[in-house]
């Protein structure tokens, strides 16, 4: 399809630089393809779901994962910085090298001087590797845990461009861009329809009788690339490692075997369930890498309703939101957000979306 079908235009002061407070006070508008749109906020889910429902989390955890340093080779240095996102061996990362052409395969990086973590305030790595579009294989001079340490002292938490490009982030956004039930360490980008969670909200839900199941996968920088391509065809997804546990597999099959509805909360969610499921649309234990793509004509089967925040122009997440309502459904449904001035992106409000063809309940 073609990319600028999915084009529109944002005004910059609908960009959320902070999230609600408290969470769950968010913005919600609920899509239900072929009906009117419905405003309504996060704390009302309870009633929108029913007893024997079951929402889908992802419990995967962002690091610290912006490392700023200087680049050396021979006698020269330049400036730059590294997005990791994704580990490939206890001691080595992929990651987009800012600006990429200043990187070459031996180059010795030096990450952190501010003096605050050990080892002399630095952290060291060697380019393995030197791939397409700034991307680079980081090799450390640490591993494992020692290396999860040095990167929680010298490391930023990656904020969303658009957010950055406005403020550096601060000790505020270590709780803010984090789910309150994150687990699993990994993930340089939060899943963000998650972060409208609040233990009240929670305790609504269990005392409606709606369940709580949770996978892994670990968010990277990839999420927030342009696409850059004419034609989705054209477009390469970056791969995410995640998982999806025997007991969580047979607790889904089981509530769709009994009529319960399926939510996925967040895309990342949606794209692991749908990476793990059957041609039958049952679920099996699942762990690895997915770059699944998901455009309109995609035949869905697991998720009967999606919870997410609202996504940029010409992306692959609003691409996949337009999959799962339909392209004019969501068309509508964002101009009327911009309308009625819902906040936009990773710390904004968020969208109730029902299945184009389970728009009434399964």
């Amino acid at each position: 399809m073609r990319v600028d079908l999915f084009d529109f235009a944002l005004p910059e002061e609908r960009i959320a630089l902070r999230p609600a407070e408290p969470r769950d006070s968010a913005g919600m508008l609920v899509i239900r393809p072929g009906e009117a749109l419905d405003d309504r906020r996060v704390r009302d889910l309870p009633s929108l779901l029913r007893a024997g429902d079951v929402l889908v989390f992802n419990d995967t955890k962002v690091i610290p994962a912006q490392l700023k340093g200087i680049r050396r080779r021979g006698e020269a240095q330049a400036q730059v910085e590294a997005t990791l996102h994704m580990r490939m061996a206890p001691d080595r990362w992929l990651a987009f090298m800012r600006p990429g052409k200043r990187v070459a395969a031996g180059d010795r990086m030096h990450f952190g001087h501010d003096g605050n973590s050990c080892f002399l305030g630095q952290l060291d790595a060697t380019v393995i590797e030197k791939g397409e579009g700034g991307e680079a294989l980081l090799g450390f001079d640490l591993s494992g845990p020692f290396l999860d340490e040095a990167l929680h002292a010298v490391g930023h938490i990656p904020l969303p461009p658009y957010i950055a490009s406005k403020r550096d982030d601060d000790e505020r956004d270590r709780a803010d861009y984090q789910t309150i039930y994150a687990r699993e360490e990994g993930a340089v980008a939060a899943p963000t329809a998650g972060l409208h969670f609040t233990p009240e909200l929670f305790a609504a839900l269990d005392a409606k009788g709606v369940e709580r199941r949770f996978v892994t996968l670990h968010v990277g920088a990839g999420t927030f690339l342009p696409v850059k391509a004419d034609d989705t065809t054209d477009h390469k997804m970056h791969a995410e490692i995640g998982s999806v546990s025997v007991a969580t597999a047979e607790a889904l099959n089981a509530a769709k075997a009994r009529g319960g509805r399926i939510i996925a909360v967040g895309t990342t969610s949606l794209r692991l369930l749908e990476s793990a499921a059957r041609d039958d649309g049952t679920l099996a234990a699942w762990s690895g890498p997915t770059d699944i793509f998901i455009t309109p004509g995609y035949r869905f089967r697991t998720a009967d309703m999606l919870m997410t925040n609202f996504h940029l122009p010409r992306s692959t997440l609003f691409m996949l939101v337009s999959a799962f309502s339909g392209l004019e459904t969501m068309r509508t449904a964002y101009a009327h957000a911009i309308a009625e001035r819902y906040r936009f992106y990773s710390y904004g409000d968020a969208s109730l979306l029902y299945r184009a063809e389970t728009s009434n309940g399964r």
